[in-house]
């Protein structure tokens, strides 16, 4: 899978990393990490880092990006990580290198490199370079072990997500076996400060429902300002307020910045990016994000969730009944009912899913 990959690192002396633009623990882990494990095995070769700020994620070594003039990029490889599309990338200057390469584990978009590594059944980037280099036998620092591994905790949620697999725990042996400061890590990642906590309560009190239960958050302008905090620490640092509230399965966090309104979506059960995509955006099955114009677009898109949720409710009531259905044959062939008793509860059902359908369709505007 990185055979070519492996190739250009070895052919070209200077390498800069790119990431996207407002990086999470993936971005910069799988940039620092790389780059670690590049300076620890080609001693000889010129390794830079640039993009936006760390943000929260200043506390990593490496975090601080590198100057780069733009004549550095004149005969170099550029390597794009945890992208999933040309306009998200963190310094558009990767497009004049001599030769560009990605690494990416989000559900393809499109094509924006030279030598392309895509596999989205990777729960993060970081594990994509983790598996690259016990793959390819590299000396693993403990400095690009921590890089590495603080990504893969981010953004499978602590081996929460069901994007975790056996492979994740396996390539999570093999960074820890460095001796990380797995304690001092996550006291950076998630212990908070008395005055967060209240300000995650503020969060808490503004959730909405939609009318079919898609939880989500409204953020505007001068409550961003208020706060006093950055919009992609409300936007994506906020989102997960409403991850765990029982019956919710999809919840969306709008945050309005300059470029438009942040739309971050997640669920515990479906598949969102479909809807995320429809706007311009893109990500993983379950996390994803699209930034829209203004409110008006990002209520559309609440309402396309809502649609998308009613219909799942549908499908899962219809399931419920074929169940039934099935359930009552068996005991009338069996002998335990009698047919009459059967045609009564027949009859009961299929008044209900007439009904729930009928109501379906007046929901969301369809025609038979």
């Amino acid at each position: 899978m990185f055979e070519t990959f492996f190739e250009d690192i070895k052919k070209y002396d200077t390498i800069i990393i790119h990431r996207h633009k407002n990086p999470d623990g993936d971005a910069l882990g799988s940039q620092t990490g790389l780059r670690y494990l590049i300076e620890d095995n080609f001693p000889g070769k010129k390794v830079f880092c640039v993009g936006d700020e760390a943000g929260r994620y200043a506390f990593m070594e490496g975090s601080v990006m590198d100057e780069v003039e733009d004549e550095a990029y004149n005969g170099a490889l550029a390597i794009v990580l945890d992208t999933s599309g040309a306009n998200l990338v963190s310094d558009q200057r990767f497009k004049s290198a001599a030769r560009t390469a990605r690494v990416d584990h989000h559900l393809f978009l499109e094509q924006i490199c030279d030598d392309e590594v895509q596999d989205a059944t990777f729960e993060s980037c970081c594990g994509m370079i983790a598996f690259f280099a016990r793959e390819q036998g590299l000396k693993l620092s403990k400095r690009s072990a921590t890089a590495l591994y603080t990504g893969m905790v981010t953004d499978s949620g602590r081996f929460r997500y069901d994007s975790t697999t056996s492979r994740t725990f396996e390539l999570a042996s093999f960074l820890t076996a460095e001796k990380i400061d797995t304690n001092e890590l996550y006291r950076n990642l998630y212990a908070e400060d008395f005055a967060s906590v209240k300000r995650k309560a503020l969060f808490v009190n503004k959730i909405r429902f939609s009318e079919h239960g898609v939880a989500y958050i409204y953020n505007t302008a001068k409550e961003v300002e208020e706060l006093g905090i950055g919009t992609f620490a409300v936007s994506r640092g906020m989102v997960g307020v409403m991850g765990d509230i029982k019956g919710v399965d999809i919840w969306v966090n709008f945050t309005e910045a300059p470029e438009g309104v942040l739309c971050e979506i997640r669920s515990g059960r479906y598949n969102v990016c479909p809807i995320a995509i429809s706007y311009g955006g893109g990500g993983h099955e379950k996390a994803c994000g699209a930034t829209v114009p203004d409110k008006d677009k990002a209520m559309e898109l609440l309402e396309d969730l809502d649609h998308m949720l009613a219909k799942e409710e549908l499908d899962a009531t219809e399931l419920e009944i074929e169940n039934g259905i099935n359930a009552i044959r068996k005991k009338v062939e069996s002998g335990q009912m009698s047919r009459e008793e059967a045609d009564k509860i027949f009859s009961g059902l299929r008044k209900e899913a007439d009904r729930l359908w009928e109501e379906h369709k007046k929901e969301i505007g369809t025609k038979d």
